[in-house]
């Protein structure tokens, strides 16, 4: 049975009045894709520059990690909202005015002298690209004709799934050829491109408002991402339990659950029509998009240290080590529409959660300090070309939830779920590395010196750290620290194919069912007099 669609209107003219052209559609897929890549590589690169910016300002590790999380803080906390004003005032200018934003933001970092400038200058670069993300998503979306649609959004979903390692490969290899602030060129660069082609290739399109702008349901979002993301960025570092930690969380839960009786009362006057939700497309495409990406971002963090710590590789091979998977996942996130196209979006998500279970799965089986990178690349392929399959088809289920004069809101949702996710997986999956590790190295300390073996429990970089000090201890505390990082590898390994095994019973039984082009005489109802049939099916 098919999901009957939110309208969707007839692709929305460019400037000159004619419907975009192939050489026209390829030229806006070109742009926003570059656009999007600044974007990625801005909140990924930043990583591997950790260590040279705590030595060049005497910054601690809470800071540094400030300089990071500021972007990420920034940038989920304003999706929704500014995803729905570029709605109103025009999706091109408020595309335009990110990248401008954006690009000043970073040349600002680029020159910052303090760490206090960098967190300014990563906030505005937040906010910049809360206001490029979603647009970059919605052009696609209301411009490109349903036939090409799903192809155009398999590149979108490409880059923004692989385009994060990229961007650490490219960063990596900027710090290592040249100096760590000009890892902040590639996203500068990037921009400045989309900027220029946007200006030549991107149509504006934009809502035609006929209530009053949600600003209550605006703010309450603000403070329900802010409250989440801040819990799930600082939980690891203060612990769990933390007066600080739970009083973010309260503030989260409870603004959450007021947006969304706010939200009801709106009707369709809201910021976002939660009683979509109901449907299947949009609860199983944002579902999947939540976990698909917390598993993807907390395997990262497992990944990096192993290349790093246990196998002894610099940033750069490690980063490059991470490619194939990325790789793949760009390869089959351009593949999926035409097995959607055949199976359903329904069998190609589940074909692809069943395969990145695979891979987690293999990973798990057969990681050992002995193995290196072979013991696991198997698994790394298996769990590119899931993610590559579930991700695209999750997208257009998400985004074709709701109607096209409404594509920044749902670009948007589509992309704070992702953040959400992301943060989710690097606390959880994080956690659960740390926690495994600590367990597994506790009997394996008999012997070593007292100050080394504390110093060893707080992790395995810690302990390699710590070794030299040993005497004739140091090798053998080096092989306990890399044995006991597999044995919290397999821990993490294990809970997340446990996690996407159960994605994919839910996606199985209630996923999103294959979708059917709508009548012309369906395309010209409002949206609210959609919800209920949404829901019904």
């Amino acid at each position: 049975m098919s999901v009957n669609q939110p309208p969707q209107a007839a692709p929305q003219p460019t400037s000159d009045g004619a419907a975009p052209d192939a050489r026209r559609l390829r030229a806006i897929l070109v742009t926003v894709s570059i656009a999007l890549m600044a974007v990625i590589a801005s909140v990924s690169g930043l990583h591997v520059a950790q260590t040279h910016m705590a030595v060049e300002w005497g910054a601690s590790q809470t800071t540094v990690l400030w300089i990071i999380n500021a972007y990420t803080l920034a940038l989920a906390a304003l999706l929704l909202p500014l995803g729905a004003i570029g709605d109103r005032l025009g999706r091109k200018p408020m595309l335009i005015t990110g990248l401008v934003v954006f690009g000043a933001a970073g040349v600002a970092a680029w020159l910052a002298p303090s760490a206090a400038v960098m967190i300014g200058a990563r906030v505005a670069a937040g906010v910049s690209a809360a206001m490029i993300m979603p647009v970059t998503l919605s052009v696609i979306t209301s411009t490109f004709p349903e036939k090409e649609r799903g192809k155009a959004i398999g590149v979108w979903t490409g880059v923004a799934g692989g385009g994060g390692v990229l961007g650490m490969f490219l960063s990596a290899l900027l710090v290592d050829v040249a100096d760590w602030r000009w890892l902040f060129l590639l996203p500068v660069v990037l921009a400045a491109v989309a900027l220029a082609m946007t200006f030549t290739s991107v149509p504006d399109s934009r809502e035609q408002a006929t209530h009053p702008f949600d600003t209550v349901g605006a703010l309450l979002s603000v403070v329900a991402v802010v409250g989440l993301v801040f819990v799930l960025q600082e939980g690891p570092e203060r612990g769990w339990t933390d007066p600080v930690t739970l009083a973010g969380l309260a503030v989260g839960v409870i603004a959450s659950a007021v947006f969304v009786a706010w939200e009801l009362r709106r009707r369709d006057a809201s910021l976002l029509d939660v009683r979509l939700f109901r449907g299947r497309g949009l609860a199983g495409g944002s579902v999947t998009l939540l976990v698909v990406f917390g598993v993807q971002a907390g395997i990262a963090v497992v990944l990096f240290p192993f290349f790093q710590a246990v196998l002894g590789w610099s940033g750069l091979l490690s980063t490059a080590a991470m490619m194939p998977m990325a790789v793949m996942m760009m390869i089959t996130s351009g593949l999926a529409p035409r097995m959607a196209a055949r199976t359903g979006a329904r069998s190609t998500m589940s074909v692809g959660i069943a395969l990145s279970t695979l891979g987690l799965a293999l990973m798990a089986l057969f990681v050992s300090v002995d193995g290196g990178y072979l013991a696991i690349l198997p698994g790394m392929l298996a769990m590119g070309t899931g993610m590559g399959l579930a991700m695209t088809p999750s997208t257009e289920a998400v985004t074709s939830s709701l109607p096209r004069a409404r594509q920044g809101v749902a670009s948007a949702l589509n992309d704070v779920t992702r953040e959400l996710g992301t943060a989710l997986g690097v606390a959880l999956l994080g956690a659960l590395l740390a926690g495994g590790y600590r367990g597994a190295i506790d009997g394996r300390l008999a012997g070593i010196p007292r100050d080394a073996a504390d110093t060893a429990r707080e992790g395995i970089a810690n302990a390699v750290g710590a070794a030299p000090g040993t005497g004739h201890h140091a090798q053998d505390l080096v092989n306990a620290a890399r044995q006991s990082f597999v044995d919290g590898w397999q821990q993490a390994m294990w809970a997340g194919a446990a996690v996407l095994a159960a994605l994919l019973v839910h996606v199985a039984l209630r996923g999103p069912e294959n979708t059917t082009p709508l009548r012309t005489g369906d395309e010209a109802r409002p949206a609210s007099a959609t919800a209920g049939n949404v829901a019904a099916r």
